[in-house]
C-alpha cells in the first residue's frame, strides 16, 4: 500500500482567508497496490474526520480508511483547518476550499494512483459532515470555483456519504449543534445570514451529487433530524440518496466495533455494516 502525507496548498491571504497560525492541512493517502495487468483504476473515498470544527478526529481517520480499503477502494483522509485554539483559527470558507483543494489533486493524480475520476466521494463525519455537505451543494457556488479557479468540474464530489453530521443551523434551533458553528463562524456565529446559507438543507440543488446518509436515533449531540432534513430536501429536488437511521448508538460511533471502541464502548452491532452498506451502494451508482 501507498501511504505518504501530502501538503495541502493555499494562498490563504491571497484568497483572503480568516487563518492565523502554523497549521498545515494535509492529504493523507491509502493506495491499495494493484496486482493486475493492466492495472484497474478504481473508486476513491476522500474522508473528513469530525470534532466540531475545533479538531479532527484519529477514530474518524485511518479506521474509516481501513474500512473501505477492504472493499477495493482508494481512500484519502483530509486534514483541514480547525479553530483549535486563540492561536489556529480557520473560519468559513477555510476548510471548504481545503476539502475543494484535495479533491482537485485526487483528481489531477488520477492516473499515478488509479483513481476513477467518475467516483470519487467525500465520507464525513459530525461537523465533518458538515464539510462533506457543503462541498456536496456548494462546489458549483461562484465563491469557491472563482476563488480557486475551479471551472471545469475537477473539485465536484461524485457523492456525498453523511455520517451523523452537522447539517442543520438556520431553522430549528434546538437542532443545531451550535459548538459547530461557533468554531466554524467565529464572529459571524449569531449572523442569521450566514447562518441560513449554511443550513445545508436549503443549499440542496440539482447540482448535489447523490447522497448515502446514515445516523442513530439515540444521537444526543447531533439530532437525527439533521440527516431527516437533508434527506427530505433532496427528495424535493429529484436527487438520489440512501437513508439509514439505527435506533441504537451514540454521537460519534464510527466504525460501531472494536477499531473505534472508546474504553470499551461504542461498539453496536447492528451499526457496523454501515461501511458494507455505503461501498455497495457506490459500486452500484
Amino acid at each position: 500500500m501507498f501511504h505518504q502525507k501530502l501538503n495541502i496548498d493555499i494562498d490563504y491571504k491571497k484568497l483572503g482567508l480568516e487563518k492565523t497560525g502554523d497549521y498545515q492541512p494535509t492529504l493523507e493517502c491509502y493506495i491499495p497496490y494493484c496486482a493486475r495487468t493492466p492495472a484497474a483504476k478504481r473508486p476513491t473515498v476522500v474522508i473528513l474526520p469530525g470534532g466540531g470544527y475545533a479538531g479532527t478526529s484519529n477514530r474518524e481517520a485511518e479506521p474509516i480508511a481501513l474500512g473501505f480499503l477492504e472493499q477495493g477502494f482508494n481512500c484519502f483522509v483530509v486534514w483541514y483547518s480547525t479553530t483549535s485554539s486563540e492561536e489556529n483559527v480557520a473560519h468559513f470558507p477555510t476548510s471548504l476550499f481545503e476539502t475543494a483543494t484535495a479533491i482537485a489533486m485526487v483528481r489531477a493524480h488520477a492516473d499515478e494512483w488509479l483513481v476513477d475520476t467518475d467516483k470519487i466521494f467525500v465520507c464525513g463525519f459530525s461537523a465533518g459532515g458538515h464539510l462533506t455537505g457543503s462541498i456536496g451543494t456548494l462546489w458549483n457556488h461562484d465563491f469557491v470555483k472563482d476563488a480557486l479557479g475551479f471551472h471545469n468540474g475537477e473539485h465536484k464530489p461524485n457523492g456525498i456519504i453523511l455520517s451523523y453530521a452537522v447539517l442543520l443551523s438556520s431553522i430549528h434551533a434546538t437542532l443545531a449543534h451550535r459548538g459547530s458553528f461557533n468554531n466554524l463562524l467565529g464572529s459571524k456565529a449569531d449572523d442569521a445570514e450566514t447562518l441560513d446559507f449554511l443550513s445545508l438543507e436549503k443549499r440542496v440543488s440539482e447540482d448535489t451529487p447523490p447522497a448515502f446518509i446514515w445516523h442513530t436515533y439515540e444521537d444526543q449531540a447531533v439530532d437525527v433530524r439533521n440527516s431527516l432534513a437533508f434527506a427530505t430536501a433532496m427528495a424535493d429536488a429529484g436527487r438520489p440518496f440512501e437513508l439509514h437511521i439505527y435506533p441504537n448508538g451514540p454521537h460519534g460511533i464510527a466504525r460501531a466495533d472494536d477499531s473505534t471502541s472508546m474504553n470499551g464502548g461504542y461498539i453496536f452491532p447492528e451499526c457496523q455494516e454501515w461501511i458494507r452498506l455505503a461501498s455497495r451502494w457506490i459500486k452500484n451508482l
